[in-house]
């Protein structure tokens, strides 16, 4: 799959180049010679966002707008080193968000505790802070005017409090950040695209999220650009099994309220229930082979699901 791959109506996908390919994308959107990011991978994938603006002939000095969806390293990581290689570039962030991208201290720290210094540096790189006057604090509904091509804020709870999708009514497409969950092309079969929720630490919020969904499908698009991986479409099938599977993993962590260790059990019953939809689905990947390639997402969807079912005792 290419690394950086022209789409139609301007837009442009990105490999990140975080962890293997296909696993994380981040989007270059031209409107008359002027650029927005919508997302920007970790640090480490700035060369690649400006590579992308040289094949299409344009600098640094085109881009207007960098926009993160939320501030999770994979998505807005890059934010500040992307900002330092365009002058001219507004930052557009969650107010939830956006503290912490004008000061990364606590997201630094809290990323080196969970995964060591040299994990942290090798996975993400450096976290560049950016100038507070640089930065657009977005509002649920807000434009963005790309040079006359408006893109809709959606402040869409769920995955994450600080979390916003743009719908970009030229492609009729939403660029989703985790909120339209994650589709790797590799689980693609016959019967299409595999989707399921990102349930990752720690601001999950099942109820939140069926309702986000809702709210973006009725928008009426045709085509949905994740980050994890690419663009989809077939979205009213996608979106069925995205709000099945949203019901699914949360009865399932209900299921262990009170056990002993509630993040061991669920992830067992996740790794079961995806290879029950994976087989279903007709992926023909042998078992130890799907459950290596998911295992990432089994630890991050079990300990945030087992934040979730904490936060329900309370």
């Amino acid at each position: 799959m290419e690394t950086i791959a022209t789409l139609d109506h301007g837009i442009t996908r990105i490999d990140a180049g975080y962890v293997r390919p296909a696993l994380d994308a981040f989007y270059l959107v031209v409107e008359n010679g002027r650029a927005a990011f919508i997302d920007t991978g970790t640090s480490l994938a700035a060369p690649r966002a400006l590579e992308a603006l040289r094949q299409l002939g344009l600098t640094p000095d085109d881009v207007d707008y960098v926009m993160p969806t939320h501030v999770h390293l994979d998505h807005g990581g890059g934010a500040g080193a992307l900002m330092a290689a365009c002058p001219g570039a507004r930052l557009v962030v969650h107010p939830r968000g956006a503290g912490h991208l004008v000061d990364p201290t606590r997201l630094i720290a809290g990323s080196r505790e969970v995964y060591g210094a040299s994990e942290m540096a090798r996975l993400f790189g450096d976290i560049v802070p950016v100038a507070a006057e640089r930065v657009i604090e977005s509002a649920d509904g807000m434009e963005i005017e790309l040079a006359g091509r408006p893109l809709r804020l959606l402040h869409t709870e769920g995955h994450a409090l600080h979390h916003y999708c743009v719908w970009d009514a030229a492609s009729r497409g939403i660029f989703s950040g985790d909120t339209f969950g994650i589709s790797y092309r590799e689980l693609d079969s016959a019967r299409g695209a595999f989707i399921f929720a990102t349930t990752t630490p720690t601001q999950l919020d099942p109820a939140a999220w069926l309702a986000t969904v809702d709210r973006l499908m009725a928008l009426g698009p045709e085509s949905v650009y994740l980050a994890h991986f690419g663009r989809v479409g077939d979205l009213e099938r996608l979106a069925d099994d995205l709000r099945t599977d949203l019901h699914s993993v949360r009865d399932l962590a209900l299921a262990h309220a009170g056990a002993e260790d509630p993040r061991t059990a669920i992830r067992a019953d996740l790794a079961t229930h995806f290879l029950d939809r994976l087989a279903a689905h007709g992926v023909g990947m042998p078992r130890e082979e799907l459950l290596e390639f998911l295992e990432m997402d089994l630890d991050l969807n079990s300990q945030g699901l087992a934040v979730w079912l904490a936060r329900q005792a309370r």
